[in-house]
Protein backbone atom coordinates (compact mmCIF):
# COMPACT_ATOMS: atom_id res chain seq x y z
CA UNK A 1 0.00 0.00 0.00
CA UNK A 2 1.13 3.50 -0.73
CA UNK A 3 1.96 5.81 1.75
CA UNK A 4 2.94 3.37 4.64
CA UNK A 5 6.74 2.82 6.15
CA UNK A 6 7.11 0.28 3.81
CA UNK A 7 5.97 2.17 0.72
CA UNK A 8 6.38 5.90 1.01
CA UNK A 9 4.55 8.01 -1.55
CA UNK A 10 7.32 9.24 -3.67
CA UNK A 11 6.98 12.93 -4.91
CA UNK A 12 9.28 14.77 -6.87
CA UNK A 13 8.91 18.95 -6.62
CA UNK A 14 10.46 20.65 -9.34
CA UNK A 15 10.82 23.91 -7.91
CA UNK A 16 12.71 25.30 -4.78
CA UNK A 17 11.00 28.26 -3.87
CA UNK A 18 8.18 28.94 -1.24
CA UNK A 19 5.47 27.27 -3.24
CA UNK A 20 8.02 23.69 -3.28
CA UNK A 21 8.80 24.07 -0.02
CA UNK A 22 5.04 24.48 1.23
CA UNK A 23 4.14 22.01 -0.54
CA UNK A 24 6.69 19.48 0.43
CA UNK A 25 6.09 20.53 4.19
CA UNK A 26 2.05 19.14 3.68
CA UNK A 27 3.41 15.98 2.22
CA UNK A 28 5.67 15.45 5.18
CA UNK A 29 3.70 16.60 8.35
CA UNK A 30 0.08 16.85 7.43
CA UNK A 31 -1.68 16.70 10.62
CA UNK A 32 -4.34 15.64 8.53
CA UNK A 33 -3.60 12.96 7.48
CA UNK A 34 -0.23 11.73 10.40
CA UNK A 35 -0.58 8.08 9.05
CA UNK A 36 0.78 9.56 5.52
CA UNK A 37 4.76 8.16 4.99
CA UNK A 38 5.51 10.51 1.90
CA UNK A 39 8.85 10.88 1.03
CA UNK A 40 9.79 14.23 -1.21
CA UNK A 41 12.69 15.39 -3.48
CA UNK A 42 13.04 18.91 -4.34
CA UNK A 43 14.59 19.93 -7.61
CA UNK A 44 16.53 23.55 -8.16
CA UNK A 45 18.29 24.08 -11.19
CA UNK A 46 20.45 26.85 -9.28
CA UNK A 47 23.04 25.47 -6.68
CA UNK A 48 20.71 27.42 -4.00
CA UNK A 49 17.19 26.92 -2.62
CA UNK A 50 14.18 29.46 -1.83
CA UNK A 51 13.63 30.88 -5.52
CA UNK A 52 12.71 34.26 -5.51
CA UNK A 53 12.76 34.75 -1.41
CA UNK A 54 16.84 34.76 -2.40
CA UNK A 55 16.53 36.20 -5.89
CA UNK A 56 13.65 38.61 -5.83
CA UNK A 57 12.89 39.92 -2.26
CA UNK A 58 14.69 43.31 -1.99
CA UNK A 59 17.68 43.11 0.21
CA UNK A 60 16.64 45.89 2.12
CA UNK A 61 13.60 43.51 3.65
CA UNK A 62 15.45 41.03 5.81
CA UNK A 63 12.31 40.24 7.78
CA UNK A 64 10.39 39.08 4.40
CA UNK A 65 13.13 36.71 4.25
CA UNK A 66 13.33 35.28 7.66
CA UNK A 67 10.78 32.46 6.54
CA UNK A 68 13.62 30.34 5.09
CA UNK A 69 14.41 29.37 9.19
CA UNK A 70 10.98 27.22 8.45
CA UNK A 71 12.14 25.88 5.15
CA UNK A 72 15.28 25.22 7.37
CA UNK A 73 13.60 22.44 9.60
CA UNK A 74 11.85 21.21 7.16
CA UNK A 75 14.95 20.35 5.29
CA UNK A 76 15.53 18.33 8.48
CA UNK A 77 12.99 15.78 7.66
CA UNK A 78 14.59 12.22 7.51
CA UNK A 79 12.32 11.73 3.78
CA UNK A 80 13.40 15.20 2.61
CA UNK A 81 16.08 15.05 -0.21
CA UNK A 82 17.50 19.03 -2.37
CA UNK A 83 19.07 18.41 -5.61
CA UNK A 84 20.68 21.83 -6.60
CA UNK A 85 22.16 22.26 -9.66
CA UNK A 86 19.83 20.09 -11.44
CA UNK A 87 17.74 21.46 -14.64
CA UNK A 88 14.09 19.85 -15.27
CA UNK A 89 14.60 19.04 -19.22
CA UNK A 90 17.78 19.05 -19.31
CA UNK A 91 18.99 16.77 -16.64
CA UNK A 92 15.93 15.02 -15.66
CA UNK A 93 13.26 14.26 -18.04
CA UNK A 94 9.50 14.69 -17.25
CA UNK A 95 9.25 10.73 -18.58
CA UNK A 96 12.18 9.65 -16.13
CA UNK A 97 10.47 11.33 -13.15
CA UNK A 98 7.06 9.63 -13.78
CA UNK A 99 9.23 6.28 -13.90
CA UNK A 100 10.59 7.23 -10.17
CA UNK A 101 7.43 8.69 -8.64
CA UNK A 102 3.80 8.53 -8.09
CA UNK A 103 3.30 11.90 -8.44
CA UNK A 104 5.30 15.20 -9.66
CA UNK A 105 4.89 18.79 -8.91
CA UNK A 106 5.80 21.52 -10.93
CA UNK A 107 6.45 25.03 -8.49
CA UNK A 108 8.83 26.91 -10.56
CA UNK A 109 7.14 30.11 -10.42
CA UNK A 110 7.16 32.81 -12.99
CA UNK A 111 10.66 33.48 -14.54
CA UNK A 112 10.03 36.06 -17.40
CA UNK A 113 8.72 39.18 -17.28
CA UNK A 114 5.89 40.92 -19.69
CA UNK A 115 6.73 43.25 -22.31
CA UNK A 116 4.86 46.76 -22.96
CA UNK A 117 4.94 46.34 -26.70
CA UNK A 118 5.16 49.93 -27.61
CA UNK A 119 7.99 51.34 -29.79
CA UNK A 120 11.41 51.74 -28.37
CA UNK A 121 11.07 49.02 -25.96
CA UNK A 122 14.42 47.36 -26.75
CA UNK A 123 16.82 50.96 -26.84
CA UNK A 124 19.97 50.20 -24.44
CA UNK A 125 18.12 51.94 -21.00
CA UNK A 126 15.00 50.14 -21.47
CA UNK A 127 15.16 47.39 -19.13
CA UNK A 128 12.68 44.69 -17.40
CA UNK A 129 12.29 45.33 -13.91
CA UNK A 130 12.91 41.19 -13.56
CA UNK A 131 16.54 41.30 -15.02
CA UNK A 132 17.29 44.36 -12.59
CA UNK A 133 15.67 42.97 -9.39
CA UNK A 134 17.91 39.23 -10.25
CA UNK A 135 21.09 41.43 -10.70
CA UNK A 136 21.22 43.66 -7.51
CA UNK A 137 19.98 40.06 -5.98
CA UNK A 138 22.94 38.38 -7.38
CA UNK A 139 21.04 35.67 -9.82
CA UNK A 140 23.82 33.89 -11.13
CA UNK A 141 21.92 34.04 -14.71
CA UNK A 142 22.03 37.81 -14.26
CA UNK A 143 25.91 38.57 -12.92
CA UNK A 144 27.21 40.12 -15.99
CA UNK A 145 24.24 41.73 -16.62
CA UNK A 146 25.35 45.78 -17.32
CA UNK A 147 23.00 48.38 -16.28
CA UNK A 148 24.19 51.81 -16.69
CA UNK A 149 22.30 53.77 -13.83
CA UNK A 150 23.82 57.55 -14.31
CA UNK A 151 20.72 58.81 -15.30
CA UNK A 152 18.57 61.39 -13.19
CA UNK A 153 15.62 60.64 -13.97
CA UNK A 154 13.79 57.20 -14.28
CA UNK A 155 10.69 55.87 -15.24
CA UNK A 156 8.95 52.22 -13.64
CA UNK A 157 6.10 51.29 -15.13
CA UNK A 158 3.80 49.20 -13.22
CA UNK A 159 1.68 49.83 -10.12
CA UNK A 160 2.59 46.52 -7.30
CA UNK A 161 5.70 45.76 -5.25
CA UNK A 162 7.93 45.18 -7.87
CA UNK A 163 7.77 48.52 -8.94
CA UNK A 164 8.14 49.64 -5.45
CA UNK A 165 11.23 48.19 -4.67
CA UNK A 166 12.73 48.73 -8.09
CA UNK A 167 12.21 52.69 -7.35
CA UNK A 168 13.18 52.31 -3.54
CA UNK A 169 16.65 50.51 -4.60
CA UNK A 170 17.45 52.78 -7.43
CA UNK A 171 17.48 55.51 -4.62
CA UNK A 172 19.10 53.93 -1.40
CA UNK A 173 22.68 55.30 -0.32
CA UNK A 174 26.04 53.62 -0.19
CA UNK A 175 25.52 54.06 3.62
CA UNK A 176 22.02 52.00 3.41
CA UNK A 177 23.24 49.82 0.52
CA UNK A 178 25.96 48.15 2.89
CA UNK A 179 24.15 46.65 5.46
CA UNK A 180 22.18 44.47 3.01
CA UNK A 181 22.66 41.45 1.38
CA UNK A 182 23.31 43.50 -2.19
CA UNK A 183 25.23 41.57 -4.58
CA UNK A 184 28.59 43.87 -4.16
CA UNK A 185 28.07 44.43 -7.82
CA UNK A 186 24.71 45.75 -7.76
CA UNK A 187 25.77 48.03 -4.57
CA UNK A 188 28.58 49.36 -6.79
CA UNK A 189 26.11 49.94 -9.52
CA UNK A 190 23.57 51.88 -7.45
CA UNK A 191 25.67 53.67 -5.04
CA UNK A 192 27.27 55.23 -7.77
CA UNK A 193 24.94 55.90 -10.37
CA UNK A 194 23.35 60.11 -10.69
CA UNK A 195 19.11 58.27 -10.38
CA UNK A 196 17.61 61.64 -8.54
CA UNK A 197 14.26 61.04 -9.34
CA UNK A 198 11.64 57.94 -10.32
CA UNK A 199 8.35 58.12 -11.28
CA UNK A 200 6.04 55.30 -11.70
CA UNK A 201 3.56 55.00 -13.90
CA UNK A 202 0.08 52.84 -13.22
CA UNK A 203 -2.40 52.80 -16.55
CA UNK A 204 -5.31 52.91 -14.44
CA UNK A 205 -5.96 54.62 -11.18
CA UNK A 206 -5.09 54.76 -7.16
CA UNK A 207 -8.19 52.76 -6.09
CA UNK A 208 -6.63 50.03 -9.03
CA UNK A 209 -3.10 49.58 -7.38
CA UNK A 210 -1.94 46.84 -6.49
CA UNK A 211 0.52 47.74 -4.03
CA UNK A 212 0.64 46.13 -0.62
CA UNK A 213 0.37 49.06 2.55
CA UNK A 214 3.73 48.56 4.19
CA UNK A 215 5.11 49.23 0.98
CA UNK A 216 4.01 52.13 -0.19
CA UNK A 217 4.40 53.33 3.54
CA UNK A 218 7.27 52.36 3.16
CA UNK A 219 8.25 54.99 0.73
CA UNK A 220 7.39 58.27 3.33
CA UNK A 221 9.92 57.34 6.00
CA UNK A 222 13.09 57.50 3.34
CA UNK A 223 14.73 60.09 5.05
CA UNK A 224 16.53 62.09 1.67
CA UNK A 225 13.56 61.35 -0.58
CA UNK A 226 10.16 63.18 -0.87
CA UNK A 227 7.31 61.81 -2.12
CA UNK A 228 5.10 63.34 -4.82
CA UNK A 229 1.46 62.27 -5.40
CA UNK A 230 -1.23 64.75 -7.74
CA UNK A 231 -4.04 65.43 -5.56
CA UNK A 232 -6.45 65.62 -8.52
CA UNK A 233 -5.24 62.12 -9.54
CA UNK A 234 -6.78 61.17 -6.01
CA UNK A 235 -10.43 62.42 -7.41
CA UNK A 236 -11.94 58.99 -7.60
CA UNK A 237 -14.69 58.27 -10.59
CA UNK A 238 -18.07 56.79 -8.74
CA UNK A 239 -16.86 53.52 -10.27
CA UNK A 240 -13.35 53.47 -7.93
CA UNK A 241 -15.51 55.23 -5.06
CA UNK A 242 -17.95 52.29 -5.35
CA UNK A 243 -15.20 49.61 -5.80
CA UNK A 244 -13.54 50.93 -2.34
CA UNK A 245 -16.74 50.63 -0.38
CA UNK A 246 -17.22 46.64 -1.26
CA UNK A 247 -15.91 43.83 1.65
CA UNK A 248 -12.46 42.57 1.45
CA UNK A 249 -11.33 46.08 -0.29
CA UNK A 250 -9.41 47.27 3.16
CA UNK A 251 -5.49 46.85 1.10
CA UNK A 252 -7.32 49.48 -1.63
CA UNK A 253 -8.87 51.65 0.78
CA UNK A 254 -5.73 52.13 3.04
CA UNK A 255 -3.60 52.68 -0.10
CA UNK A 256 -5.81 55.41 -1.09
CA UNK A 257 -5.88 57.45 2.36
CA UNK A 258 -1.89 57.07 2.49
CA UNK A 259 -1.28 58.24 -0.90
CA UNK A 260 -4.08 61.21 0.21
CA UNK A 261 -1.62 61.77 2.99
CA UNK A 262 1.66 61.90 0.82
CA UNK A 263 -0.07 64.70 -1.15
CA UNK A 264 -1.31 66.38 1.57
CA UNK A 265 2.69 66.86 2.93
CA UNK A 266 4.81 69.34 2.60
CA UNK A 267 7.64 69.15 0.60
CA UNK A 268 11.33 68.27 2.41
CA UNK A 269 13.27 69.87 -0.42
CA UNK A 270 14.81 66.46 -0.48
CA UNK A 271 17.59 65.61 -2.89
CA UNK A 272 15.54 62.70 -4.12
CA UNK A 273 12.26 62.12 -5.57
CA UNK A 274 9.62 59.24 -6.05
CA UNK A 275 6.47 60.80 -7.88
CA UNK A 276 3.42 58.64 -7.96
CA UNK A 277 1.66 58.75 -11.62
CA UNK A 278 -1.76 57.48 -12.45
CA UNK A 279 -4.17 56.99 -15.41
CA UNK A 280 -0.95 57.22 -17.80
CA UNK A 281 0.43 54.93 -19.81
CA UNK A 282 3.90 54.65 -21.99
CA UNK A 283 2.74 54.57 -26.04
CA UNK A 284 6.54 55.24 -27.24
CA UNK A 285 10.22 55.08 -25.88
CA UNK A 286 12.41 57.64 -27.96
CA UNK A 287 16.19 58.33 -28.14
CA UNK A 288 19.06 58.08 -30.24
CA UNK A 289 20.55 54.93 -29.79
CA UNK A 290 19.21 54.98 -26.16
CA UNK A 291 16.32 55.88 -23.65
CA UNK A 292 15.54 59.50 -23.84
CA UNK A 293 12.30 60.08 -23.15
CA UNK A 294 9.16 58.27 -22.85
CA UNK A 295 5.50 59.77 -24.33
CA UNK A 296 2.71 58.85 -21.85
CA UNK A 297 -0.67 58.89 -22.85
CA UNK A 298 -3.67 60.00 -20.32
CA UNK A 299 -6.41 57.43 -19.88
CA UNK A 300 -9.57 57.26 -18.19
CA UNK A 301 -11.78 54.55 -16.67
CA UNK A 302 -14.36 52.86 -18.33
CA UNK A 303 -16.82 50.16 -17.08
CA UNK A 304 -16.56 47.15 -18.90
CA UNK A 305 -17.92 44.15 -17.63
CA UNK A 306 -17.49 44.66 -14.13
CA UNK A 307 -14.28 45.52 -14.69
CA UNK A 308 -12.53 48.89 -14.69
CA UNK A 309 -10.73 49.30 -17.90
CA UNK A 310 -7.97 52.09 -18.73
CA UNK A 311 -9.21 53.89 -22.09
CA UNK A 312 -6.83 56.00 -23.95
CA UNK A 313 -7.72 59.66 -24.17
CA UNK A 314 -5.59 60.72 -26.75
CA UNK A 315 -3.85 63.76 -24.49
CA UNK A 316 0.17 62.63 -24.68
CA UNK A 317 2.86 64.38 -23.01
CA UNK A 318 6.49 63.38 -23.62
CA UNK A 319 8.73 63.33 -20.66
CA UNK A 320 12.79 63.24 -19.84
CA UNK A 321 14.21 60.21 -18.70
CA UNK A 322 17.13 58.00 -19.23
CA UNK A 323 15.85 54.91 -18.24
CA UNK A 324 12.82 52.32 -18.13
CA UNK A 325 11.76 49.48 -16.12
CA UNK A 326 9.00 47.66 -16.96
CA UNK A 327 7.40 45.98 -14.27
CA UNK A 328 4.40 45.31 -15.45
CA UNK A 329 3.96 41.25 -14.35
CA UNK A 330 6.19 38.04 -14.43
CA UNK A 331 5.25 35.67 -16.48
CA UNK A 332 5.40 31.54 -16.69
CA UNK A 333 7.65 29.67 -19.24
CA UNK A 334 6.61 26.66 -20.81
CA UNK A 335 8.46 23.34 -19.09
CA UNK A 336 9.59 20.95 -21.71
CA UNK A 337 7.05 18.49 -22.45
CA UNK A 338 4.29 19.93 -19.52
CA UNK A 339 1.41 21.46 -21.00
CA UNK A 340 1.37 25.31 -21.46
CA UNK A 341 -1.10 28.23 -21.99
CA UNK A 342 1.13 30.61 -23.79
CA UNK A 343 -1.31 33.66 -23.67
CA UNK A 344 -1.21 33.41 -19.52
CA UNK A 345 2.17 31.76 -19.02
CA UNK A 346 0.27 29.33 -16.86
CA UNK A 347 0.52 25.52 -16.68
CA UNK A 348 -2.14 24.35 -17.83
CA UNK A 349 -4.38 23.15 -15.34
CA UNK A 350 -7.47 22.42 -13.01
CA UNK A 351 -7.28 23.12 -9.15
CA UNK A 352 -3.53 22.08 -9.38
CA UNK A 353 -4.04 19.17 -11.39
CA UNK A 354 -1.52 18.83 -14.59
CA UNK A 355 -4.32 18.50 -17.79
CA UNK A 356 -4.00 17.87 -21.57
CA UNK A 357 -5.51 20.20 -24.06
CA UNK A 358 -8.79 18.21 -23.26
CA UNK A 359 -8.95 19.32 -20.58
CA UNK A 360 -7.97 15.40 -19.11
CA UNK A 361 -6.03 15.36 -15.84
CA UNK A 362 -2.53 14.12 -16.27
CA UNK A 363 -2.22 11.38 -13.78
CA UNK A 364 0.77 11.87 -11.44
CA UNK A 365 1.33 15.94 -12.11
CA UNK A 366 0.34 19.03 -10.42
CA UNK A 367 1.58 21.99 -10.03
CA UNK A 368 1.38 25.17 -7.66
CA UNK A 369 2.72 28.55 -6.94
CA UNK A 370 2.72 31.31 -9.59
CA UNK A 371 3.35 28.77 -12.58
CA UNK A 372 -0.55 27.40 -11.07
CA UNK A 373 -2.30 30.72 -10.62
CA UNK A 374 -0.31 34.30 -11.83
CA UNK A 375 1.91 36.04 -10.29
CA UNK A 376 -0.22 37.16 -7.21
CA UNK A 377 -0.33 37.44 -3.28
CA UNK A 378 2.87 37.76 -1.00
CA UNK A 379 4.90 34.85 -0.01
CA UNK A 380 2.43 33.23 2.16
CA UNK A 381 0.04 33.17 -0.19
CA UNK A 382 1.65 30.35 -2.15
CA UNK A 383 0.98 28.46 1.13
CA UNK A 384 -2.67 27.74 0.55
CA UNK A 385 -2.28 27.52 -3.24
CA UNK A 386 0.10 24.37 -2.58
CA UNK A 387 -1.49 23.09 0.37
CA UNK A 388 -4.74 23.26 -2.14
CA UNK A 389 -2.73 21.02 -4.88
CA UNK A 390 -1.08 18.76 -2.41
CA UNK A 391 -4.60 17.82 -1.09
CA UNK A 392 -5.66 17.12 -4.83
CA UNK A 393 -3.04 14.46 -4.60
CA UNK A 394 -3.49 12.82 -1.91
CA UNK A 395 -7.16 12.41 -3.04
CA UNK A 396 -5.93 11.30 -6.36
CA UNK A 397 -3.76 8.47 -4.28
CA UNK A 398 -7.02 7.45 -2.34
CA UNK A 399 -8.82 7.01 -5.29
CA UNK A 400 -5.62 5.40 -7.76
CA UNK A 401 -5.51 8.22 -10.12
CA UNK A 402 -1.39 8.94 -9.54
CA UNK A 403 1.41 7.65 -11.46
CA UNK A 404 2.89 4.20 -11.21
CA UNK A 405 6.74 4.26 -11.21
CA UNK A 406 8.54 1.24 -12.15
CA UNK A 407 11.16 2.28 -10.29
CA UNK A 408 10.69 3.69 -7.02
CA UNK A 409 13.77 2.94 -5.25
CA UNK A 410 15.02 6.40 -4.01
CA UNK A 411 18.77 5.33 -4.14
CA UNK A 412 18.12 4.61 -8.07
CA UNK A 413 16.78 8.08 -9.06
CA UNK A 414 20.16 9.35 -6.40
CA UNK A 415 22.63 7.30 -8.33
CA UNK A 416 20.96 8.49 -11.99
CA UNK A 417 21.35 12.20 -10.69
CA UNK A 418 25.21 12.22 -9.72
CA UNK A 419 25.56 10.57 -13.00
CA UNK A 420 24.03 13.25 -14.95
CA UNK A 421 25.16 15.55 -12.26
CA UNK A 422 28.78 14.98 -11.01
CA UNK A 423 28.43 18.80 -8.99
CA UNK A 424 24.88 18.20 -7.77
CA UNK A 425 24.41 20.16 -4.56
CA UNK A 426 22.38 18.60 -1.53
CA UNK A 427 21.55 20.17 1.83
CA UNK A 428 24.88 19.74 3.38
CA UNK A 429 26.09 21.29 0.59
CA UNK A 430 23.70 24.49 0.56
CA UNK A 431 25.00 25.16 4.25
CA UNK A 432 28.37 24.65 3.09
CA UNK A 433 27.37 27.79 0.76
CA UNK A 434 25.07 29.33 3.85
CA UNK A 435 28.40 29.39 5.96
CA UNK A 436 30.77 31.01 3.37
CA UNK A 437 28.52 34.11 2.55
CA UNK A 438 27.81 34.51 5.95
CA UNK A 439 30.60 34.39 7.21
CA UNK A 440 32.01 36.80 4.47
CA UNK A 441 29.04 39.12 5.82
CA UNK A 442 29.68 38.97 9.47
CA UNK A 443 32.51 41.57 9.61
CA UNK A 444 31.02 43.93 7.59
CA UNK A 445 27.83 43.83 9.63
CA UNK A 446 25.75 42.79 6.75
CA UNK A 447 23.59 39.26 6.73
CA UNK A 448 25.46 38.01 3.70
CA UNK A 449 28.08 38.52 0.85
CA UNK A 450 26.23 36.73 -2.03
CA UNK A 451 28.14 34.58 -4.40
CA UNK A 452 26.99 35.48 -7.55
CA UNK A 453 28.80 32.93 -10.04
CA UNK A 454 27.75 29.18 -10.60
CA UNK A 455 31.76 28.29 -10.25
CA UNK A 456 31.77 30.37 -7.21
CA UNK A 457 28.80 28.78 -5.44
CA UNK A 458 29.81 25.16 -6.37
CA UNK A 459 33.35 25.39 -5.15
CA UNK A 460 31.60 26.48 -1.87
CA UNK A 461 28.78 23.52 -1.91
CA UNK A 462 31.96 20.95 -2.06
CA UNK A 463 34.31 23.15 0.38
CA UNK A 464 37.08 24.69 -1.83
CA UNK A 465 35.47 28.10 -1.53
CA UNK A 466 35.54 27.90 2.03
CA UNK A 467 37.57 30.96 4.17
CA UNK A 468 41.03 29.47 5.23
Amino acid sequence: MIGTAESPLRVAIVGAGPSGFYAAAHLLKNRNHPELVASVDLFDKLPTPFGLVRAGVAPDHPKIKSVTRVYDKLAAHPLFRFYGGVEFGRDLSREELLERYHAVIYTVGAQSDRKLWVDGEDLPGSFPATTFVAWYNGHPDATDLQFDLSAERAVVVGNGNVAIDVARMLLLTQEELSTTDTADHGIEGIAGGGVKEVVICGRRGPAQSAFTNPEILELGEMDDVDVIVDPADLELDEHSAAALDQAGEATARKNVDILREYAARPLKGAPKRIVLRFFVSPVEIQGDGKVERVVLERNELVADGGALRAKPTGERETLEAGLVFRAVGYKGVELAGIPFEERSGLIRNEDGRVTNDAGTHLHGEYTAGWIKRGPSGVIGTNKKCATDTVNELLHDLTTGHLASPADPDPASLDALVRERVPNVVDWAGWQAIDAVETAAGEPQGRPRVKLVTLESLHEAATGAGAPA
